[in-house]
């Protein structure tokens, strides 16, 4: 068997699974050690560390400017067939138009008494996009740069700056640049890894810092994230890709198995797991991840996933498996049943649900519309997507009239005092008494 098959006869059987998935949440402390030093580098040279930094780990021949020039980003993305341009620009279209419906309305509103209260929402004023460069610049994630931008456009944001890795020929991958480009982004980096995020959120003299770092990485540029937040705001820290399937009877073996592989290809660390309450299904998809695995590119990769952090659970009812599955909070949801609608109402804690049998988790990462960056290990319980709401940012608006504060000034001096706040009931008092 490619993975394990569990038997769980309730949600009270949910330890067995946490348990199993506690090994997950493990942190490298020794990153930790090494992001802390490269903060501090590139906080006192500068420039020179990016440099530095880029030449050890990435381009051995690395010679500044870190900034991509306009005229290289336009001829890079002629260089790339218009096929896979209008491709970017169709699933672009569709992020943009699902994001366009999150976005929120400053408003305000009038007591009896003349006082104005409200709240304006309003873009942040620089954002920074980390892009990994993928396998040495040879599988460029530009999903992630439309995921991370198109939001940031459709908040207002001003200034929108594009971190990535340069190729060992000091080169940006050309779909990545053609995504730059199509996005109307001029401002694209070559620099990657942990020294960037370090750049992003202290600035340097040729990349001055920004306001909020959106954008996925390795476990480095993840702990930089984690380490800069409070000093610039992040989308999230997310870890290791994951998919839950729920199915019953009427789904598709050989569907499920793609599509827990499709999440078991990215990392030995993704996670996926199937809960049926259809035993014959749970071993027709362990013989389908056995029989498709063996012909990925990758299967070493999805293997190794699959064996430490794959399972097909099997229950004695959907309800059980729902409970589970909200016991999870999986990044990816896919709802194989025979009437999902009539499921997502019991759903409570998922990154994004994909409902039916013909919606493969992969629709959402390309092509849909909403959003890929999605909460992992169970965060999902309390977050939520990357939205436009990540690149806003809302102040109150107080405005009291004369009669608010005659009203209610005694009983605000009475709550200051009660903390012992004497000014504070004073800075009321004086006015009532003008």
């Amino acid at each position: 068997m490619t993975c394990r098959t569990l038997t769980l006869h309730s949600e009270q059987d949910w330890p067995k699974l946490a348990q199993w998935l506690e090994g997950r949440d493990s942190i490298d402390s020794s990153a930790e050690t090494v992001v802390r030093e490269i903060i501090s580098a590139v906080r006192q040279q500068g420039d020179t560390a990016l440099v530095d930094y880029t030449r050890r780990f990435d381009c051995p021949d690395f010679a500044p400017p870190l900034r991509v020039s306009q005229q290289d980003i336009a001829r890079a993305a002629a260089s790339v067939s218009v096929e896979s341009r209008e491709h970017i620009s169709c699933a672009a279209a569709n992020i943009r138009s699902f994001h366009a419906a999150q976005l929120e309305k400053s408003w305000f509103t009038t007591r009896p008494d003349g006082s104005i209260l409200g709240q304006r929402v309003l873009p942040v004023d620089a954002v920074g996009l980390y892009v990994p460069g993928g396998q040495g610049g040879n599988t460029p994630l530009l999903s992630s740069l439309l995921m991370s931008a198109i939001p940031a456009q459709v908040a207002g944001v001003p200034r929108l700056v594009v971190c990535t890795p340069p190729r060992k020929d000091g080169t940006i991958n050309p779909h990545i640049l053609a995504a730059a480009h199509l996005l109307d982004i001029d401002e694209v980096y070559r620099v990657g890894g942990a020294w960037s995020i370090a750049a992003l959120a202290y600035g340097t003299p040729s990349l001055p810092a920004v306001d909020v770092i959106a954008g996925p990485g390795n476990i480095f540029v993840a702990t930089a994230k984690r380490l800069v937040q409070g000093k610039v705001g992040i989308d999230m820290i997310a870890g290791p890709s994951e998919i839950l399937i729920l199915a019953d009877a009427r789904a598709n073996a050989a569907w499920i198995a793609a599509d827990m592989l499709s999440q078991a290809e990215h990392d030995p660390l993704a996670s996926a797991i199937c809960i049926t309450d259809n035993a014959p299904l749970a071993e027709n998809i362990q013989q389908e991840l056995d029989r498709q695995c063996m012909s990925l590119p990758r299967s070493q990769i999805a293997a190794r996933s699959l064996m430490d952090w794959g399972a097909v659970v099997v229950t004695p009812n959907m309800d059980v498996a729902v409970a589970l599955a909200n016991r999870i909070a999986p990044e990816h949801l896919e709802v194989c049943t025979r009437d999902p609608w009539a499921i997502l109402p019991q759903i409570r804690h998922a990154g994004a649900v994909f409902l039916g049998q013909h919606c493969p988790e992969a629709v959402g990462d390309y092509f849909a519309g909403p959003n890929h960056v999605l909460p992992t290990n169970g965060t999902a319980r309390f977050s939520s997507a990357l939205s436009v709401q990540t690149f806003c940012k809302k102040t109150s608006i107080v405005a009291p009239s004369p009669a608010f504060l005659a009203q209610n000034g005694p009983a605000i001096a009475a709550l200051a005092r009660l903390e012992a706040l004497e000014a504070h009931a004073r800075s009321v008092e004086i006015r009532r008494h003008a």
